[in-house]
């Protein structure tokens, strides 16, 4: 069949077959024009097809064939070459950041084939123009590019001739000269520097006014991204081992994550705002300390004190014990709007309500913890709930406590029942050092403790008391760590 010759196909397979062809066609067609896989239209496939787009819409509905089908596995077909492609070519990521002050570098870079992926970005980069972030080809010296040809982009938006000036000097002098040292030094391949290209995103910020101090921080950015993108660095191992421990230093504060226990979590239930935050003054620098918003404190004063508390200690793990019962989802938005880490969540409430609120907890990146008091068969309700808790809490309450243990051997239990889960354990009601060791021994994970630090004459050796009880509690966790990388 051709253009001109069109005819209603006879049957679906045989207008499905015709439609799924053209449809490619005029997707690769569209890819090429935008540089990237693009999915095919209606009006497009219509055109190639040479009849009117009513016409093609019509032939739809009458083979019942939805559209939306035929344009998603154009797509996936178009992805699947596409990666297939990427794959044939050399495609390594650098980044790096160093130097201090106005003139500190961050260097971004792809390095690879002049056929693969990074040669297209090169030549599309080099061939459109945006006002304030032109890309420019790096030079040692004017008329001398170094090898691989390296495309320098600006990262932030140039205003006027003083900007031009450090990027056009000292940072397209820097990227030129580490690139060919990185050759010299054989970092990268000498066989490769005719058939790579790099593509480096640079950032110099407009306060920059040491021009000596922007070359020697983006050269040795630029040398430090490419050994990294060669090395295929960082390795997964250290991602995963250093993600809940780094802290980001433009950013200026620690976002904490519960990644090696045991903690200790200090509840505070005294519904005076002015008095915890003299208890919080008070404790000891350590990250094991959790904080809890005490239900007392949050009815008293409202899921706002989440923020009021988190100026004066930005870098703590926080708990808001709502104790919900019902409207999962919307308990959790409360929480995490005011930058709460934790929800609590009462084991009680309905198994629709729990999985509302763990599932939203989950969404949003905050822990979802569920408190089993009063809950005859904890595993029992556990085993109910689609979406398991990040941390249940084995508690007693406060008018419960008669001094006896807190049934400690459920934690071995629910290790047992839930082998295949990832959760932690938090023991409450009446720690106290004797009951919290015992609670150590076997196996609890987080040490939930009210009145015995925050009702103390001696609030700071109440605290340090119970996180002596283990080498591992005593010790800081970042204690001996100093350097950023």
């Amino acid at each position: 069949m051709s253009d001109r010759d069109i005819r209603k196909p006879d049957t679906i397979d045989e207008f499905t077959k015709v439609l799924l062809e053209t449809a490619k066609k005029e997707a690769e067609a569209r890819s090429l024009l935008k540089g990237r896989p693009t999915k095919p239209t209606i009006s497009g496939t219509a055109k190639l097809l040479n009849i009117h787009r009513d016409t093609l819409y019509t032939w739809l509905k009458e083979f019942n064939v939805d559209f939306k089908h035929i344009a998603d596995v154009v797509t996936t077909a178009q992805g699947i070459e596409t990666a297939g492609t990427y794959r044939k070519h050399a495609y390594f990521i650098g980044e790096a950041l160093v130097g201090q002050g106005n003139e500190v570098a961050h260097i971004d870079l792809l390095i690879g084939d002049k056929e693969g992926p990074v040669g297209k970005a090169f030549a599309a980069g080099l061939s459109n123009l945006s006002m304030g972030h032109t890309p420019l080809l790096a030079v040692i010296r004017p008329n001398l590019p170094p090898k691989p040809h390296t495309l320098l982009v600006p990262k932030v938006t140039v205003k006027n001739l003083e900007d031009t000036n450090k990027i056009f000097g000292p940072a397209q002098a820097a990227v030129a000269k580490a690139v060919a040292d990185a050759v010299e030094e054989g970092v990268v391949p000498k066989d490769k520097v005719d058939d790579w290209v790099v593509v480096c995103s640079v950032f110099v910020h407009p306060k920059a006014v040491d021009y000596r101090k922007i070359y020697h921080y983006n050269y040795g950015a630029t040398k430090l991204a490419l050994k990294r993108a060669l090395a295929n660095y960082p390795p997964l191992e250290k991602v995963l081992y250093d993600k809940d421990r780094a802290r980001h230093p433009i950013m200026g504060f620690k976002v904490p994550r519960l990644w090696r226990p045991p903690y200790l979590q200090i509840s505070l239930d005294i519904p005076d705002l002015g008095r915890n935050k003299k208890i919080i003054s008070l404790l000891p620098r350590s990250d094991r300390i959790i904080l809890e918003m005490g239900t007392p404190l949050i009815k008293r004063y409202g899921t706002k004190v989440i923020s009021e508390l988190r100026e004066i200690a930005r870098d703590i793990f926080f708990v808001a014990d709502l104790k919900t019962l019902d409207v999962g989802k919307v308990e959790v938005d409360l929480a995490y709007d005011e930058t709460a880490d934790a929800v609590v969540a009462a084991g009680l409430a309905p198994v629709e309500t729990l999985n509302a609120f763990t599932h939203e907890a989950k969404r949003l990146g905050v822990y979802a913890v569920v408190d089993m008091l009063n809950v005859e068969d904890p595993i029992k309700k556990l085993r109910t709930l689609k979406e398991f808790p990040d941390i249940v809490v084995l508690h007693r309450g406060i008018d419960q406590e008669t001094g006896r243990t807190l049934g400690l051997e459920l934690i071995k239990e629910l290790r047992q029942a839930f082998k295949d889960k990832r959760f932690l354990i938090a023991v409450a009601g009446g720690i106290i050092p004797k009951t919290a060791k015992e609670a150590l021994e076997k196996g609890a994970d987080i040490l939930i403790v009210g009145r015995y630090v925050t009702q103390s004459k001696d609030v700071e050796r109440a605290a340090r008391e119970l996180l002596e009880l283990t080498p591992e509690m005593e010790k800081d966790i970042d204690l001996f760590r100093v350097h950023v990388e």
